[in-house]
């Protein structure tokens, strides 16, 4: 059996991975559709600079389901890393194949595909069913828009670098409980407090993290343009520096510290 196929084993194997991933994919859904429904019924009563203004991505991918995705995405990474030395399982496994670099890519590479494909799962069933229902009121973005294709993305990006992030966080802690809450505080407790500021160097410490510029940038309707906010190819830029130091992270850690 390959290594990716080891991983694979060991993450699914996991119930909280088809917990997580299965209640995500609902609740998120069902998220999506009660705020589409409560725009479609609100929808008369809008002022015109209201509906001019109105963002329909806003209703697919909220602030709050972000912060589940991330939530979520993050425990499952951490607990791929944190659960084998928890049970000691690395144990078995470094004993198994002695070098550590190939199973650290292995569960990279699985944590991520899988990752990957759950957030595309969410993000294109949570546009789907809220622009099949503001499309009754003539609301709904097109696929053909630029910044809902942005949006799909960044969103769908959203689990698999939150995961990766977990990992390296779950490396250096070691320890379950305590890597839960420091991927909360991390992805989404700080993000939330940061606000644009007349010192440019604290945005530019603000645009470092994921959330942050996905509710900035990646999710508006137009890109920002403010040198106070993140640009979207610096947002790009942060999507795609998290998830690479994170492995970096990941790899350092485990290959230099005793199982």
């Amino acid at each position: 059996m390959s290594l990716a196929g080891a991983e694979w084993i060991k993450l699914w194997s996991l119930r909280s991975t088809r917990w997580v991933l299965a209640a995500g994919v609902l609740l998120l859904t069902g998220l999506a559709v009660q705020s589409s429904l409560d725009v479609y019924a609100e929808w008369p009563s809008f002022r015109p600079q209201e509906k001019a203004m109105f963002n329909p991505m806003t209703e697919a991918f909220s602030a709050l389901g972000a912060i589940v995705v991330m939530t979520g995405a993050g425990s499952v990474g951490a607990l791929t890393v944190t659960g084998e030395y928890a049970t000691g399982l690395i144990r078995t496994t470094f004993t198994a194949v002695p070098a550590r670099g190939r199973v650290l890519a292995a569960k990279v590479l699985v944590v991520a595909g899988v990752m990957l494909a759950a957030g595309t799962l969410v993000a294109l069933t949570t546009y789907g069913a809220s622009q099949a229902i503001l499309s009754g009121r003539g609301t709904g973005g097109s696929i053909g828009d630029p910044y809902v294709v942005r949006a799909l993305v960044a969103n769908a990006l959203l689990a698999p670098v939150s995961a990766l992030a977990g990992m390296g966080i779950g490396a250096l802690l070691r320890h379950t409980a305590a890597t839960v809450v420091a991927v909360c505080g991390v992805l989404v407790i700080l993000p939330t407090l940061f606000k644009p500021t007349v010192h440019q160097w604290a945005n530019d410490l603000y645009a470092m993290f994921p959330f942050y510029v996905w509710r900035t940038c990646l999710s508006a309707v137009h890109a920002c343009d403010k040198s106070a906010l993140p640009t979207a190819t610096g947002s790009w830029a942060v999507f795609a520096l998290w998830p690479l130091v994170s492995a970096a992270v990941t790899l350092i850690v485990v290959r230099r510290r005793d199982v």
